[in-house]
C-alpha cells in the first residue's frame, strides 16, 4: 500500500515537473503558432480629444494668404529646401466657399474616402499598365501627334480631374513660381514625378484660391523644345507647331514652332496639357531653385480644393528631387483634423537617418515613381500575425508586390490574404467593445459614444534587423461621425502591392535617405 502511495506521488511530481519545465523552456510554446514581439500588447485610444478635435476641424474658417511663409525654417538652406506642410483640408477657401462645405463630419469622412478610393484607382491603373506590359496610350485617346496638336488648337477636350476625384495628393504647401515670386498653394505628392501648375490663357480652369499664373509676367519662364531632353523624359510628349498657347515670352531655347506639348494621363483617362517649360520656384520664401521642369497646364478642368497645381516628388526622372539631386527627404504629416502645420525638407547634403527605426528603401523599375520600404510582417496585441514575409516581397520576375509608403494614400491597404488576417485577429481581440455599422472601405467599426478612452490592441509594423514601428492607436482607429463611431483604418488593397498611408505615418517624421536607400521613421517628431 505505501509502495502504491509512493509510486503515485512520484508519478504526480513528475507529472508537475513537466509542466514547469513545459511552461519555462524558451522553445516550447502551448501556442506554438503565437510569436511574441516584446511590444506592448494594448495602445490607449483617447475617444474625447479624436471627437474634439474632429470638431474642431468641421469648424474651421481659414483665412486667404497672399505671402510666402518665412518660417519654419530650422535647416540650413544651403544645403536643404523647406517648406511648411499642411492637410489639404485647411486649404484657404475660393470667395464665397466654406472651408469645407460639409454639414457634419461622417460627409468630411467620406469626401475624403472618395478621394482616396480615386487615388487607390489611380494606382492600379499605373500597376496594370506597368505589370502588364500595356501602353500608356491605351487609356489615351489622344496619343498620336496629329491627335494632340489638334486638340491643343481646339482648347485641348481632355481635362484632368484633380482633388476629390483623382485624389492627387493630402497635403500642400505655399510656393513662390516665376520671377518675380508668385505664391501658389500646390499639392505635394510623393507618388507623382511630373509637377505642373494652372496656366494662363486657360481654355478651361477650375477655381483655385489665387489667381492662375500668367507665364508672360515672369522672366524665368522658358518654354522647352521638343528636342531637349526634358521633354523626351516624359511619357507623353508631342511638338506643337500652333500658337494656340502662346505662354510666356519667346525665347531661343523653343521657337513658337516647336515647344514641347505635354500630357500626364491619370487612372481614370482624364489628363492636363499644356506647355512644358523650366521655371524658378522659391521656397520658405528665400530659397530659389532655377530651372525646374515642370508643366504650365492650360485646360485643367476638375477639383482641386483651391491648389494651383502639384508639386512631384516621386522617383522619376522628372520629380523635382531628382532634377535637384537630392539626396534625402524628410516629412512629417500632422493629424489630418490639425490646422498645424510641420516641415518638408529637401536636402543635397548627405543625411543618414537617426530614427527609432530604419529600413531598407527599396526601388522598383517597372514603378520608379513610388518609395518601397521592406515590411516583413506585421504584429496585432503584441503578437506576430501568421503573415509570411513574402506576402510583401517585390516579385523579381513580375515587379508585382511589395509595400509602398505613400502620401497621397490616405487608409493602408494590403493584399487580400494578409488583410484578412489582420482584420480577423483585432475583431477577436475587441470582442469586448460593440460592434458598429462599418462604412466602406472599412470592415470593422465600433461604437464609442459612451466612452472617454479606451483600450485597444496595439498595431506595430516590423521590418528587417528586428525594428518596428509601433503605431498610436489614434492611427488606425480613426473617427468616421459625430457621435462616436470608430473604424479600423486598413482595407484591401486592389493593386498588386500594399501600400502604408498618411493615416498611419501622421505624427511620424518619415526620411527617405535617397543615398543609402534607408527610410528613417521616428514617432512623436512633428
Amino acid at each position: 500500500m505505501m509502495v502504491a502511495e509512493n509510486t503515485q506521488s512520484h508519478l504526480f511530481l513528475l507529472f508537475l515537473l513537466s509542466l514547469l519545465t513545459l511552461s519555462t523552456s524558451p522553445t516550447l510554446s502551448l501556442h506554438p503558432e503565437v510569436q511574441s514581439t516584446g511590444y506592448p500588447t494594448t495602445a490607449t485610444l483617447d475617444v474625447s480629444a479624436a471627437l474634439a478635435q474632429a470638431h474642431l476641424a468641421l469648424s474651421y474658417r481659414p483665412a486667404s494668404s497672399t505671402e510666402l511663409p518665412s518660417h519654419l525654417l530650422p535647416y540650413d538652406l544651403s544645403s536643404a529646401i523647406s517648406v511648411s506642410l499642411k492637410s489639404r483640408d485647411f486649404l484657404p477657401s475660393f470667395v464665397g466657399s466654406s472651408a469645407h462645405g460639409h454639414p457634419d463630419y461622417k460627409a468630411l469622412t467620406l469626401a475624403r474616402l472618395f478621394r482616396d478610393e480615386a487615388r487607390v484607382r489611380t494606382i492600379a491603373v499605373r500597376a496594370t499598365l506597368a505589370f502588364g506590359a500595356v501602353a500608356d496610350s491605351v487609356l489615351n485617346p489622344n496619343t498620336n501627334e496629329e491627335a494632340l496638336q489638334i486638340a491643343a488648337v481646339n482648347s485641348i477636350m481632355g481635362s484632368v480631374i484633380s482633388g476629390a476625384s483623382m485624389g492627387s495628393g493630402e497635403y500642400f504647401s505655399r510656393v513662390g513660381v516665376g520671377s518675380p515670386p508668385k505664391p501658389l498653394y500646390m499639392i505635394l505628392d510623393t507618388g507623382s514625378d511630373v509637377s505642373w501648375i494652372q496656366c494662363l490663357p486657360c481654355a478651361d480652369c477650375y477655381r483655385q484660391s489665387d489667381p492662375v499664373f500668367d507665364p508672360s509676367d515672369s522672366s524665368s519662364y522658358t518654354p522647352l523644345s521638343c528636342n531637349s531632353s526634358l521633354c523626351h523624359s516624359l511619357v507623353l510628349s508631342v511638338c506643337r507647331n500652333s500658337t494656340y498657347y502662346s505662354s510666356g515670352p519667346a525665347s531661343a531655347s523653343a521657337s513658337a514652332d516647336e515647344r514641347c506639348l505635354y500630357q500626364v494621363m491619370y487612372g481614370d483617362g482624364s489628363y492636363t496639357v499644356g506647355d512644358f517649360a523650366t521655371e524658378t520656384l522659391t521656397f520658405g520664401g528665400s530659397a530659389s531653385v532655377s530651372e525646374v521642369a515642370m508643366g504650365c497646364g492650360h485646360d485643367n478642368e476638375g477639383v482641386f480644393y483651391g491648389a494651383a497645381g502639384l508639386l512631384g516628388l516621386g522617383g522619376g526622372p522628372l520629380s523635382f528631387p531628382t532634377q535637384i539631386s537630392a539626396r534625402s527627404i524628410t516629412y512629417c504629416l500632422v493629424d489630418r483634423d490639425s490646422n498645424a502645420s510641420s516641415i518638408l525638407n529637401i536636402s543635397t547634403a548627405a543625411a543618414t537617418p537617426s530614427s527609432t527605426c530604419t529600413a531598407p528603401l527599396l526601388r522598383n523599375p517597372l514603378l520608379d515613381s513610388f518609395y518601397y520600404v521592406e515590411l516583413t510582417g506585421i504584429s496585432v496585441g503584441g503578437n506576430m500575425l501568421p503573415i509570411p514575409p513574402s506576402a510583401f516581397a517585390i516579385d523579381e520576375s513580375s515587379g508585382a508586390g511589395g509595400v509602398i509608403v505613400d502620401s497621397g494614400t490616405s487608409v493602408t491597404r494590403l493584399q487580400e490574404p494578409a488583410y484578412a488576417t489582420l482584420r480577423d485577429d483585432f475583431r477577436a481581440q475587441m470582442e469586448a467593445l460593440p460592434p458598429a455599422e462599418a462604412m466602406r472601405p472599412f470592415d470593422l467599426c465600433y461604437n464609442l459614444s459612451s466612452r472617454a478612452s479606451v483600450k485597444v490592441p496595439s498595431v506595430a509594423f516590423h521590418f528587417p534587423e528586428e525594428k518596428a514601428l509601433l503605431l498610436p492607436a489614434k492611427n488606425y482607429l480613426i473617427p468616421v461621425n459625430d457621435e462616436g463611431t470608430y473604424c479600423l483604418a486598413f482595407a484591401p488593397s486592389p493593386v498588386a502591392f500594399s501600400i502604408i498611408g498618411n493615416v498611419q505615418q501622421q505624427g511620424t517624421r518619415v526620411i527617405f535617405d535617397l543615398v543609402n536607400d534607408r527610410v528613417g521613421f521616428t514617432p512623436d517628431m512633428c
